[in-house]
C-alpha cells in the first residue's frame, strides 16, 4: 500500500508504535517488554509480532493497522484452481470476444465443478484479474498497435535545431464531402497531403486530391512546400503572407508505399534531402504532423457537408445532402485557415505564433530554393525505364514520340528514364543528360486520359477476352466508358467522382525548362499539362 493512501488516524497509530518499538534493544529485558506493552496497550504476542514486522521491513507503514480479510498480494487460489483460471483467461477472457466478468466466472466455475475443485467466488476472480497486466490484456484483445498509445511510455520528443531542418509529411482523408464544380453534386471526400516544419510549426504546404495517397500527391505537396507562394495566394484572392519556403534538410515520413518509391528516394537524394522513416506501427513518432492534421480537420467540421470526427458527433446530418464546396473552394478554405488563423495563433509548444517564430529564426539558415520549381516537380513524379524503339517510346500501352528523340536513336538497348503524371498521360518527360525532353502520343488526336482510366480500360478488355491489347482498343474503350459515365453522371456518386478525376481538356500551358544538350540550335519549350504553372512562377 502506498503511504499516501493510509488513513491519517492509522498513520498516527503506526508512528506511535514505531516510536515505542524503535527504543527496544536487540534483546529487551522483561521490564522493557512490560513497559512497551503498557505503552501500546497490547499483549506480549502482539507486541513481538509488531516488533518482528518492524525490524524486517524497517518501515513505519508496516505497523499501520491492517484491515480484516485477505490482504493485498495474498494468493487466493489453489494451484489446481489457478490452472483452470489461467487457461480460461488465455483462451476465453483475453480474446477479441471480450466476455464479461460474470461470463468468465461461469466458465471457470463449470470447469472447476467438472473436475471436483472448489469454485472461487466472483470477488476472488475479480481480485485475481486486477493483478494481471492490463497492457497485455489489451494487446491480446485489440492487437499490438492499439495498446501502445495508452500504455507505452514516450519519453523525449523530436526536436529540430533550425527551420527547414526537419519537415514532416503525411496524408489524411478530409472529413468533408466536396461537389462537382459543374453539376454541384457530391463526388466524395478528398485526400489531404500536408507538410509541417518541426522547428517553427509552420505549415509548409499541402495538396488536395480526389485520388488516394500517391507519389504524385507527395510531389505536388513537396513542390508547394518549397516554392514562393505569393502568386499562388494571389490566384485565390488571399491577401496574406505565407513566408514558409525552401528545400528541407530532412523529410520525416511514415512507411507508406509512396514514400518508399524509388523515384521519391532518388529525387530526395538529387536535391540533398535525407529521408527518415518512422518505426512501423508507431504513429506517435509523427506527432507534429498528426496534431496539425487534427487542427485542420477541426476547422473543416464547420463546413456544410462535414462528416465530423465520428458518427456520434455527426448525429442525423446527411453530409452528402449538405455538401456545397468544390475541391478548389476547399483548397482556398484550407489556405485561409493556415495563413489567417493557424500561423497567427500562439502555438502552445512555442509560446508564440508559428509565423513569428519563422521570421525570427529563418536567418539562422541558408534557405535552399530549387533553380526551377517545375523541374523540381518533374524530378519527384513517378518514373519508368523504357528502351527507345524505332517507332518511339511505349509506356502504359501508349506510343510516345518527339522530334528531339531522333538524336537518341541508335543507342542500342539503353533504357531511358521516363517521368509521367498519372493524372494526365497526354505528355511524358524523358530524362536526357541534365534535362528533360517532352514526348506526346504519336497520334495527336488521342484525348487526354488519366492512368486510372487506362487501367480500367485494360481490365475491361481483358474481361472481354482480348489478350492482344493495342492502343486503339484502349482509347476507344475509354471513350465508350466516358460516354456511359456522362449518361449516368447524375445517377451515382462513384461515376460523378470518376468524371471529376478526368484530366480537363483546355490547351496546355507552355513553360520554359532547361533542355538537355543536343545538336540543335534551340530546344522547344516544355509543356506541362494540368499544372497551375502561372501560380508557381517566382
Amino acid at each position: 500500500m502506498d503511504i499516501g493512501d493510509i488513513d491519517p488516524q492509522e498513520w498516527a497509530a503506526a508512528q506511535r508504535r514505531a516510536e515505542v518499538l524503535s527504543k527496544l534493544p536487540e534483546r529487551p529485558s522483561g521490564e522493557q517488554i512490560r513497559d512497551a506493552m503498557a505503552a501500546l496497550g497490547v499483549g506480549r504476542t502482539t507486541l513481538f509480532r509488531w516488533l518482528k514486522r518492524f525490524r524486517e521491513s524497517a518501515r513505519t507503514s508496516a505497523l499501520a493497522p491492517r484491515r480484516r480479510g485477505p490482504q493485498s498480494g495474498m494468493r487466493p487460489l489453489t494451484p489446481d484452481v489457478l490452472a483452470v483460471v489461467e487457461k480460461h483467461f488465455r483462451e476465453f477472457y483475453a480474446t477479441r470476444r471480450r466476455p464479461t466478468l460474470t461470463r468468465f466466472w461461469a466458465e471457470v466455475a463449470a470447469d472447476c465443478r467438472r473436475q471436483g475443485f472448489p469454485v472461487p467466488s466472483i470477488r476472488r476472480l475479480r481480485r485475481w484479474l486486477d493483478r494481471q497486466d492490463e497492457a497485455e490484456l489489451l494487446r491480446r484483445r485489440e492487437g499490438k498497435g492499439k495498446s501502445e498509445p495508452i500504455f507505452l511510455a514516450t519519453p523525449g520528443s523530436l526536436e529540430a535545431s533550425a527551420p527547414l531542418a526537419i519537415v514532416q509529411m503525411d496524408h489524411t482523408k478530409v472529413d468533408v464531402t466536396v461537389v462537382d464544380p459543374i453539376t454541384r453534386l457530391p463526388i466524395g471526400r478528398p485526400t489531404l497531403t500536408l507538410a509541417i516544419d518541426v522547428a517553427t510549426r509552420m505549415a509548409m504546404g499541402f495538396h488536395l486530391s480526389l485520388d488516394p495517397p500517391s507519389l504524385t500527391a507527395v510531389a505536388l505537396c513537396l513542390t508547394h512546400a518549397v516554392m514562393d507562394k505569393t502568386r499562388w495566394l494571389a490566384a485565390r484572392g488571399i491577401a496574406a503572407e505565407w513566408p514558409a519556403r525552401g528545400i528541407p534538410r530532412v523529410i520525416h515520413v511514415d512507411n507508406g508505399a509512396e514514400f518508399h518509391a524509388l523515384a521519391f528516394e532518388r529525387a530526395c537524394a538529387e536535391h540533398g534531402v535525407d529521408l527518415v522513416y518512422r518505426p512501423p506501427g508507431t504513429p506517435r513518432f509523427g506527432g507534429h504532423i498528426e496534431r496539425l492534421i487534427g487542427t485542420m480537420m477541426g476547422a473543416v467540421h464547420l463546413i456544410p457537408g462535414s462528416h465530423f470526427s465520428n458518427i456520434r458527433a455527426r448525429g442525423d446530418l446527411d453530409p452528402e445532402r449538405q455538401a456545397v464546396m468544390t475541391l478548389r473552394e476547399l483548397e482556398t478554405y484550407f489556405a485561409l485557415e493556415i495563413v489567417g488563423a493557424y500561423h497567427a495563433r500562439i502555438h502552445k509548444a512555442l509560446g508564440a505564433p508559428p509565423a513569428a517564430v519563422w521570421r525570427a529564426r529563418i536567418d539562422e539558415v541558408a534557405v535552399r530554393m530549387p533553380c526551377d520549381v517545375r523541374r523540381f516537380l518533374i524530378d519527384f513524379l513517378p518514373a519508368e525505364r523504357r528502351v527507345l524503339q524505332r517507332d518511339g517510346l511505349h509506356l502504359h500501352h501508349i506510343r510516345y514520340w518527339s522530334d528531339e528523340l531522333r538524336w537518341l536513336m541508335g543507342r542500342g538497348a539503353e533504357k531511358l528514364t521516363v517521368k509521367y503524371d498519372p493524372r494526365d498521360l497526354s505528355v511524358v518527360f524523358v530524362r536526357v543528360g541534365e534535362g528533360y525532353l517532352e514526348a506526346r502520343p504519336a497520334d495527336r488526336t488521342r484525348p487526354s486520359i488519366a492512368l486510372w482510366e487506362q487501367r480500367a480500360a485494360l481490365r475491361a478488355l481483358r474481361a472481354a477476352g482480348r489478350r492482344a491489347v493495342d492502343e486503339e482498343q484502349i482509347f476507344s474503350t475509354i471513350l465508350a466508358q466516358r460516354a456511359l459515365v456522362d449518361e449516368a453522371v447524375r445517377a451515382t456518386k462513384a461515376m460523378r467522382r470518376d468524371a471529376a478525376r478526368r484530366p480537363r481538356s483546355p490547351p496546355p500551358k507552355t513553360i520554359e525548362v532547361p533542355q538537355a544538350a543536343a545538336p540543335r540550335a534551340a530546344d522547344p519549350p516544355l509543356v506541362l499539362p494540368y499544372f497551375e504553372v502561372e501560380e508557381w512562377d517566382d
